[in-house]
This record gives C-alpha cells, sequence and structure tokens, in this order.
C-alpha cells in the first residue's frame, strides 16, 4: 500500500488551529466517539464480506493500535469502496441510490497536488460521461490526517455557469454562483468580451498551504446540451443549454471516524433538477415568464397562476426531449421515484432501514402523483455519509444500530449517548 501519508506522531485531532474554511465544516469527535465509528464501520466491512472472526480480530487490533497511537488509520482500498458505497446508499437527500453496488470507486490518496488533481477529476468526467451513458464515479483524494488538511476542491461542483451582477442590480446567468463568480474573477479568470448567460467557470483547487488556483473542466467531458423542444421550435431562440454530468465537489466523506474532503462524484440528472430548479427557481435563472409565451401562456393573465404549471411541464418536457436525443443519460421524476420505491423494498428486505429526508426525495414537480410523496420517511444520519458542514448536516451523523438486535438495556443507552453526542456537539 502506498504511504501518502504525512508523519504526525501522536497529535490528536485538532480542527480549532488554523483559520481555513475547510477546519470550519469538519465534524470534531472525540477519540472514543472515532473510535466507535471505526468499529461500526470495520464490524460493518466485515459482515458485508462474511470475514471469519480472526480476521474481524486482527484487522480490529490494528485499528485500535493505530488510534491509541496517532488517532488515524487507514482503509485499505477494499473498504474504502465499500465504505463509499454505503456513504452513497446512507445519503438520505438521494433519490437514486438504487445502483449504490455499482458505484465506480477510484482510489487517489496518492494524488496531493493541485495539477495531478486536475487531471484526475478530468479524466473522471471523461470517464462519466463516456458516450452518453453515464457512470457514476466517485474519486477519492487524501484524508484529513492529524492536524494537516489536504487539498480539496472548493467549487461546489466541477461544472457551474457563471452569475454576474450588473449596475443595476439584475444578474446575468445564474443567480446563485454571483459570489463564486467574483472569486474566480479576482484570481484571474477573464470572462467572455461578451459576458452570457452559460459561461462556464473554472473550479477552484485549495493546496494543502491554502492556496488556491484554477483549472478549467475538460470541454469533451462537459457535454453541453442546448435545449429544444419537440413541438415548440421557438423555446431554442432563447438558446438555453445545460451540462450533462453533474459532479458534486464539495462534500466531505466520512467513512468509520475518518475525513474525506475531496471525493468529487456525479451521478445523472433527473429532468426536474435542471428545469423545475435550475432554470426555474428565483435564486437561480428563473425564466418561466420568458418560457410562458412560447407555449401560448400568459403571465400577466388574471385569476390563479396555474401558467406556471403549464410551463413548468413543457420545460421539463424539452430538457428529457433534449438530453434523449443528445443520447445522454436522464430520469423523469416518476421513473426516479419508481426507482427510489423499489430500493426501499430491497433495503428492507435486506434487513435495513432507509434513511430519508421527505423534502429532497419528494420532486418538486407534480409530487402527489409520484409514490414517493406518500411514503413515511425518517432520517436517522447514519454513517458512513456525505456532509457539508458539522455545522448543518454533519452535525447528527453518528452510528445506526436500529438494523441490529438490541437488547431494551442497549437501546436506553443508545438514545442517551446519540443525545449526549449532540449536545456536545451543539455550538453554546
Amino acid at each position: 500500500m502506498r504511504n501518502y501519508l504525512p508523519k504526525i506522531g501522536v497529535a490528536r485531532f485538532n480542527y480549532t488551529q488554523g483559520r481555513s474554511p475547510l477546519h470550519q465544516r469538519l465534524r470534531r469527535l472525540s477519540a472514543l466517539e472515532q473510535r466507535e465509528e471505526a468499529r461500526a464501520f470495520i464490524n460493518a466491512f466485515h459482515d458485508a464480506h462474511s470475514a471469519s472472526h480472526e480476521a474481524r480480530a486482527r484487522r480490529w487490533a490494528q485499528i485500535r493500535r493505530s488510534l491509541s497511537r496517532t488517532g488515524f488509520y487507514e482503509h485499505t482500498p477494499d473498504e474504502l469502496a465499500f465504505g463509499a458505497r454505503v456513504a452513497w446508499r446512507n445519503h438520505s437527500r438521494c433519490i437514486g441510490r438504487l445502483l449504490w453496488e455499482t458505484l465506480t470507486v477510484v482510489d487517489c490518496r496518492h494524488l496531493t497536488e493541485p495539477d495531478a488533481m486536475a487531471t484526475r477529476i478530468n479524466e473522471h468526467m471523461s470517464d462519466a460521461l463516456g458516450e452518453g451513458r453515464i457512470r457514476s464515479i466517485i474519486s477519492v483524494f487524501a484524508p484529513v490526517c492529524g492536524t494537516a488538511l489536504p487539498s480539496y476542491v472548493e467549487s461546489p461542483q466541477i461544472t457551474l455557469y457563471a452569475g454576474y451582477m450588473r449596475p443595476d442590480g439584475t444578474v446575468l446567468g445564474d443567480r446563485q454562483n454571483v459570489e463564486i463568480t467574483r472569486i474566480v474573477q479576482s484570481l484571474g479568470w477573464l470572462n467572455p468580451a461578451e459576458p452570457g448567460r452559460f459561461d462556464l467557470l473554472p473550479y477552484i483547487i485549495r493546496d494543502q498551504d491554502d492556496r488556491r488556483s484554477l483549472f478549467s473542466p475538460s470541454p469533451t467531458s462537459v457535454g453541453e446540451i442546448a435545449i429544444t423542444h419537440p413541438t415548440h421550435v421557438a423555446l431554442s431562440e432563447l438558446e438555453l443549454r445545460w451540462y450533462s454530468v453533474p459532479c458534486v465537489s464539495n462534500m466531505i466523506l466520512t467513512i468509520g471516524g475518518i475525513e474525506y474532503p475531496c471525493a468529487p462524484f456525479n451521478g445523472f440528472y433527473m429532468c426536474t433538477e435542471i428545469a423545475s430548479r435550475n432554470f426555474a427557481d428565483l435564486r437561480r435563472y428563473n425564466i418561466l415568464r420568458e418560457v410562458a409565451p412560447i407555449f401560448g401562456l400568459d403571465p400577466n393573465a388574471s385569476g390563479p397562476p396555474m401558467w406556471r404549471d403549464q410551463a413548468l411541464t413543457e420545460l421539463n418536457r424539452a430538457v428529457l426531449y433534449s438530453f434523449r436525443s443528445a443520447g445522454v443519460t436522464i430520469l423523469d421524476h416518476h421513473a426516479a421515484s419508481d426507482q427510489f420505491i423499489e430500493f426501499y423494498k430491497r433495503e428492507n428486505q435486506n434487513g435495513r432501514r432507509v434513511a430519508a429526508d421527505w423534502s429532497w426525495i419528494v420532486p418538486p414537480q407534480a409530487s402527489a402523483a409520484t409514490e414517493v410523496f406518500h411514503l413515511p420517511m425518517q432520517d436517522f444520519h447514519p454513517v458512513p455519509n456525505y456532509y457539508h458542514s458539522r455545522a448543518d448536516d454533519g452535525l447528527p451523523l453518528m452510528p445506526y444500530y436500529g438494523d441490529q438486535y438490541r437488547s431494551l438495556g442497549r437501546r436506553v443507552i443508545d438514545r442517551v449517548m446519540n443525545r449526549w453526542k449532540l449536545w456536545k456537539r451543539m455550538a453554546w
């Protein structure tokens, strides 16, 4: 196994040192919490692989000694792959978890320099897109080890469109990306002479010394698709387009008490993500009033604004038509709902409960017409998982024992300990 880790002696995790934004986002686990998460993960890994008692005991002894000496242990490639897939299975905000076992995990922990990381990310994007049949891939870079932070991608996605603030306060492009556009401009990025609504931004990598570098995604891996409508050709005059592969790059992967702040991963789009959210949200492109007249709708008509529902439906139809015409993988929200129900049933058949956040799982379009709308859901925040910040979705993450037999006394202790952890983690 390649030795990519710095020598850290007996230093414990201490995220209060330094002022990097990443320090503020990382979970702060006590030694006992870290040890508990490591033990729960290793048990799950060995259960999944039907390992012998001797193999379990030997591996746990190695991990325990390493945690005692350094506060860190190194996952094997198999453990890393299993942990990344289970993190996807556990992530309560994702509707597309049916294929979690097919996630391709690329071990990039030996790549620590921004240039090498950018090269790998471009390969990741090209491999994911392929000929249009999108593959789900995750590239896992170096973990946090001791008080030193590894290089990581600061941009929320590898592919983003610029948002330009105009003097009159209006925005050209993606309103959500106004701040990151300002940042990359300050770092030397030059926008086109005639800025447009769909100008691709470079992504930002912060190195181990907290210095920012800009890198552009490979043009062949972006796969931009012009949005057209099967019957209303006038929609093409708006010159709408979107990229093929959504690659999330700013979430932290946590496996067995070890944090991986750079683990870009991609799936493929559900049509409502583009049409009902990216194009229609007030804080994004907000184009419903532009597209409504194309479909014979009057946004200024008196009465209930039902034109919005019709415009959204036609916009979703256009996105689906455009992606499928280009031969690029995309799902409609009804198919995605059916897939989640199938995932839910499979997990229950395997004796596992499904963590799910209703507000994220239910599609924004035709919600009550999908089966997931009527499905009771609970988010119990299991680990392994992905999170943005310890102040938000990372705060309640902890091992979940509800799928195992636990005596009444053990269940009571679990509840008390969980409440104690949450209380201790709060910023009082």
